[in-house]
């Protein structure tokens, strides 16, 4: 027998190394090489199990961080949807409470209302000159409204007709400014009110 010139090296100590003779049968040699073959499958099998068991909790733990991502991203979300949604529905109603306002008639009631709310805003001592809508002021003349013939008013008020002033309204100047009583003012007031 010849011997070899370099010693051979494992990496890992050999267990259960037996020697090998001539009267081990093939019937052996054969359970033994299936043995070894059902060790190594059992090895590859745990092997495989271990590697995919961590991989599951890898992925796993990259889903629960996708969840609170979701999360987190959702309640930031949600405040701002509510708001949006809040100033959607306040300028829809608004616009619906203006097209309702526009088609209905102007009774000599509301012009009176109008300007009186808006007068209430002068200065008693001011000399100041009340706009109407042309068919507004026609309107209170034909009712010989009392706003019109009001006696302490005096010299100190005018009533003036003015295509700028739309049906409902009315604008006051004085030499102060002006007090804007028109209806679309007081919507774009209100709006601005309810939106901020």
């Amino acid at each position: 027998m010849k011997s070899w010139p370099e010693p051979i090296q494992f990496r890992q100590p050999l267990r259960d190394v037996r020697l090998a003779t001539r009267s081990t049968s093939e019937a052996d040699w054969a359970e033994r090489l299936q043995q070894c073959e059902q060790a190594s499958y059992e090895r590859g099998r745990l092997e495989g199990e271990k590697a995919l068991s961590e991989q599951l909790l890898r992925q796993r733990g990259e889903v629960l961080e996708l969840q609170n991502g979701v999360f987190a991203s959702m309640q930031q979300a949600l405040p701002q949807l509510v708001r949006a949604c809040e100033n959607a529905l306040i300028s829809l109603a608004l616009e619906a409470a203006r097209k309702l306002v526009a088609d209905m008639p102007v009774p000599a009631e509301m012009i009176e209302a109008a300007v009186r709310e808006t007068l209430a805003q002068v200065e008693e001592s001011a000399v100041f000159s009340v706009q109407l809508h042309p068919e507004d002021l026609a309107l209170l003349q034909r009712m010989n409204s009392p706003v019109l013939l009001s006696p302490s008013t005096g010299e100190r008020m005018r009533f003036e007709a003015s295509s700028e002033v739309s049906r409902g309204g009315c604008l006051v100047k004085t030499r102060f400014g002006l007090v804007d009583g028109r209806r679309e003012t007081k919507f774009e007031l209100l709006q601005k009110s309810l939106l901020t």
